[in-house]
């Protein structure tokens, strides 16, 4: 399989992956209505995860908002399984080149990638489609309950000053 190219967006350490979808070949063809399809999605030669800890599955429908939230000690690499999410990523990292810019990416069906999203850059999402947001995120640490590495910031948060109403 041809290998992604893995780039890099405005905000400092943010990557993404942009991922091809192959046709699936099915052993017995005449049976489908349509053909399936797949694609690698994430690999160890990637360079993307320091680390493996763990990886997490979530299911958020149309018109939800989930944000925001940034780690201390944690990557995340999240990947839109189906339907059509907005992923805005602001840097609270004060010593970055990107200190305080936002950034918005789209991803979910027809715009399959993989987003690196560093520590001290808050995230959160919007789903913008009919179809759920099946979204899978992995990270460099495991979820600890007694200490979790995850803090809150409202999604309206002025300090950010991100309109949400705008994405659809």
């Amino acid at each position: 399989m041809r290998r992604e190219t893995i780039q890099t967006v405005n905000i400092e350490g943010v990557k993404v992956k942009e991922l091809t979808v192959h046709q699936d070949i099915s052993d017995v063809a005449e049976s489908l209505s349509a053909p399936g399809f797949l694609m690698e999605v994430l690999r160890d030669d990637d360079g993307l995860l320091k680390r493996f800890g763990q990886s997490t599955f979530t299911v958020a429908y149309k018109d939800t908002i989930k944000a925001f939230h940034w780690h201390q000690r944690q990557d995340d690499l999240w990947f839109v399984a189906s339907g059509k999410a907005f992923i805005v990523l602001h840097d609270l990292r004060e010593g970055s080149s990107t200190y305080g810019t936002t950034e918005t990416v789209t991803a979910g069906v027809d715009n399959y990638k993989l987003i690196l999203i560093p520590v001290g850059v808050a995230h959160g999402y919007k789903v913008v489609s009919d179809d759920p947001v099946l979204l899978f995120y992995h990270t460099t640490e495991s979820y600890d309950s007694v200490n979790p590495d995850e803090k809150r910031i409202a999604y309206n948060d002025p300090n950010i000053g991100f309109n949400w109403e705008s994405l659809s």
